[in-house]
């Protein structure tokens, strides 16, 4: 992994406090924590500098309190044949997890206390539907959404903290193109900003779309994104707010033998219009992130690496080539990045 080069490429953008008795220093570059777990973690949710909850294959859940040092193992029993790809948390002790999947294997799962244990509170009985991400506004309020079903994604949605679900009505919900769905590869298909605002990002169709929501997911309107699509296996498989006006989609097509010459859109109206960026990602992307204390600066992360941008998205260059499907960064200053073989990193100073 070349730690020199995205340290030098982010010097000039993290400008997080140090710890009481650490120096100060510009470099920073993803640090593998060791794991213990050959897990894919494409569900990753960064409460804070020491903690963070992974969720991968196998029914795995992962929770560091320590910065990555060490990793408890708290995942559900009984859960070694769940997809997790998503997990919100709220900080170390609750947290909420979806295993996506056809039918009953689409499911969510809550701990109040750190992972010791596990509470089921939605399970999909119907065969149609398959869910792939959701997002939280607050501690309370949250949603979750799936592929469509009779023509509509379908929106499940929560008031307590995710105890609860209930299916939205889909009056509001505008037709999907024929082959359009979402994409579960990192758990951003489904993203917020604010107490209302959310955005869901689409593929497989004539056109990658993002869809969004003013209104916690009663109404929604789509505007196409500028990454291509027509394929189901390309179209926008990432989002990112920074506020309910400015945000990022990235993407491509994940297969390792096609390129992606167009995988990052930026938008500054909310979603309404999107523009392609003048110099995107080399390669397909799945996951992507402000960074924390910035307005231009961010990071996308896929299976061939790392890409900066520090300017708002218009255009990106390779830091890093270490292999992550998702990332996520805190209002403290820390990141996180996951994947493949059970890695998670976390972007540390040097």
């Amino acid at each position: 992994m070349s730690v020199g080069l995205i340290g030098a490429a982010l010097a000039l953008t993290l400008a997080a406090p140090a710890r009481a008795g650490e120096t100060p220093t510009a470099a920073a570059g993803w640090q593998l924590t060791t794991t213990g777990t050959d897990a894919r973690f494409r569900g990753l949710a960064a409460v804070d500098r020491d903690t963070a909850w992974a969720a991968g294959s196998k029914g795995t859940v992962l929770r560091t309190a320590d910065a990555g040092r060490t990793w408890r193992d708290v995942s559900p029993p009984g859960a070694g044949e769940l997809e997790f790809r998503d997990v919100e948390a709220f900080d170390g002790r609750r947290a909420v997890v979806l295993a996506i999947g056809e039918g009953e294997a689409s499911r969510v799962l809550r701990t109040e206390d750190g992972g010791a244990t596990w509470t089921e509170s939605f399970r999909n009985t119907d065969p149609r539907a398959f869910y792939d991400c959701m997002t939280f506004f607050d501690h309370r309020h949250g949603l979750a959404m799936s592929d469509p079903v009779d023509g509509k994604y379908r929106i499940l949605s929560t008031r307590d903290g995710g105890r609860s679900w209930q299916v939205l009505p889909d009056k509001g919900m505008p037709p999907a193109q024929a082959g359009e769905a979402g994409f579960a590869a990192s758990g951003q298909c489904l993203v917020s900003s604010g107490p209302r605002d959310v955005w869901l990002a689409t593929g497989g169709g004539a056109t990658a779309r993002v869809l969004h929501s003013a209104d916690r997911g009663l109404t929604w309107t789509a505007a196409e994104s500028t990454i291509p699509a027509g394929d189901p296996a390309r179209g926008v498989f990432a989002l990112a707010f920074r506020d309910r006006a400015h945000g990022l989609a990235v993407g491509g097509d994940y297969r390792k033998d096609q390129p992606s010459p167009q995988a990052a859109a930026v938008t500054g109206n909310a979603g309404r219009t999107w523009r392609q960026a003048a110099a995107p990602p080399p390669a397909y992307r799945s996951g992507v992130a402000w960074l924390p204390r910035t307005r231009s600066a961010a990071l996308a992360v896929g299976p061939t690496g790392t890409d900066l941008t520090t300017d708002g998205g218009r255009t990106w260059r390779t830091v890093d080539t270490g292999s992550y499907d998702t990332v996520d960064c805190t209002r403290d200053g820390a990141c996180w990045a996951s994947g493949e073989k059970g890695r998670i990193a976390r972007l540390a100073r040097r």
